[in-house]
């Protein structure tokens, strides 16, 4: 069984790490926030790893930190959660935000995370609230929410306002995450971007 590989990466893409392994190139799947913390073409990384072999395919699933495998492990065990749902699941919110869900068992924060409607909260809460086999929860502690510094002062204003931190936090991580690939976003200055992020985290947090 593979723990992991250790190579040269050869490709990223949208859920894909592309890795080069003594004259091997893998083709793992990577949830995207997973795949941020990977080190850019042309560096050398460690990538921890499972393999899913049935009748049909061979796939490689793959990880920044056996933390995030064990929690893409956690989540396999609920009933109707596939490998590309959790992986799914996983790209959609920063790791120690999905750990932090979890261990408190907040339904309401994880049903609005996307590929995860009501039952499927539901489902995932009952089967792994209090049951995380993460090595330390206290990783998730010392590690933000994914949130860049560059939008550390959104999140001031919005819990000056009165909206709780590491909520605030996990709605501008997951916004932020998912306009990296939007060239208009990408075009607007710091400001712009802060002025953007803001409303649409005011937009979400009062649903």
């Amino acid at each position: 069984m593979f723990n992991s590989l250790t190579g040269i990466v050869t490709g990223k893409f949208p859920q894909k790490l592309l890795i080069e392994t003594n004259g091997i190139e893998w083709d793992v799947t990577v949830p995207e926030t997973s795949l941020e913390k990977i080190p850019p073409v042309g560096s050398k990384a460690r990538v921890f790893v499972w393999m899913q072999h049935n009748e049909n395919a061979v796939s490689l699933f793959g990880f920044s930190s056996e933390d995030e495998r064990a929690l893409f492990f956690d989540l396999l065990k609920v009933d109707g959660i596939g490998p590309k749902g959790a992986t799914k699941i996983m790209g959609s919110v920063s790791f120690s935000a999905l750990a932090q869900m979890l261990d408190r068992g907040d339904v309401d924060a994880l049903k609005k995370v996307p590929g995860v409607g009501p039952k499927t909260a539901g489902k995932i809460i009952l089967s792994l609230k209090g049951k995380l086999s993460l090595a330390s929860l206290a990783s998730t502690n010392s590690e933000t929410l994914g949130v860049s510094a560059s939008y550390s002062d959104v999140v001031n204003a919005l819990v000056d306002m009165g909206y709780d931190r590491s909520r605030a936090e996990e709605v501008v991580y997951r916004i932020s995450a998912a306009l990296k690939s939007d060239e208009q976003f990408a075009s607007l200055d710091q400001s712009g971007k802060e002025d953007f992020i803001f409303r649409k985290s005011i937009v979400e947090l009062a649903r």
